[in-house]
């Protein structure tokens, strides 16, 4: 079973760079997308009725910004939009759907490069994140964190280390939230198939970064360590376009 995840920047805007015919040439099993930047009622029928998916969306309060969906080749068993955290959800970050073998959070992490404020309510969003996390694990629940982490954890998650280590999104202390969640057990499923620089998820606009591949990994699956053998293979999709991000994605052999 194949799971991808791309922050699409936007969904109206991507799905008229041809979103929908990448969904059905790749077919995955479950898509997550983040910062669809959209409510639901703002959407063309061609994106609010995929066909051969179950679409949930989660939009914030604040119309064209934020905002998360997940599509699903089969029903899930439950769907929760949001963490039940109100200052989280009003910004519509998180959709969890369950499976038989596993929960899927689809979220979207907070920026913090606007000012110390968001920052914090960046490093908020983690902490909280985590003791949820930890409960569901801690219950006998395997858990799949997928989406846009707004974090290079290492040096090698981006071309330009040294360079941004004062700026958000490779700060200490932000690293230091991914380090934590190592700690209590999750795992960097890209990393466990590839050890290679270079390979980044995340290109700003400007500069020609792309095409000189200036880029971040910012994109990730993370997994309870409980569940990894499940895992087997994940990657990034450098060569898929429509976003500033492309997409990523693990294949897992449990059956939905």
């Amino acid at each position: 079973m194949r799971l991808f995840s791309w922050n699409v920047n936007g969904v109206r805007a991507i799905e008229k760079k041809g979103f929908l015919n990448w969904v059905d040439s790749v077919a995955p099993d479950i898509l997550c997308i983040q910062e669809t930047k959209a409510n639901f009622d703002q959407l063309p029928d061609s994106l609010q009725n995929i066909e051969g998916y179950h679409g949930y969306w989660h939009s914030g309060v604040r119309k064209g910004y934020s905002g998360v969906a997940t599509f699903c080749k089969s029903e899930p068993l439950d769907v929760q939009y949001g963490l039940g955290i109100e200052k989280y959800d009003k910004e519509g970050r998180v959709l969890i759907t369950e499976f038989e073998n596993f929960l899927l959070y689809n979220i979207y992490f907070p920026n913090g490069q606007k000012d110390e404020h968001r920052l914090q309510y960046k490093l908020d969003f983690y902490d909280d994140l985590l003791v949820i996390l930890n409960e569901q694990v801690e219950s006998g629940v395997n858990v799949v964190v997928a989406g846009d982490w707004n974090t290079a954890h290492f040096p090698i998650d981006l071309a330009n280390p040294k360079a941004n280590e004062k700026n958000s999104g490779f700060m200490p202390v932000e690293r230091a939230q991914l380090d934590e969640y190592v700690e209590n057990g999750y795992v960097d499923t890209f990393r466990l198939f590839h050890d290679e620089p270079d390979r980044y998820s995340w290109w700003t606009y400007r500069f020609g970064a792309r095409q000189r591949n200036i880029g971040w990994r910012i994109d990730y699956f993370f997994v309870n360590e409980g569940f990894v053998e499940s895992v087997l293979d994940a990657d990034i999709h450098e060569d898929v376009m429509g976003s500033d991000h492309c997409p990523v994605s693990i294949e897992i052999e449990n059956s939905l």
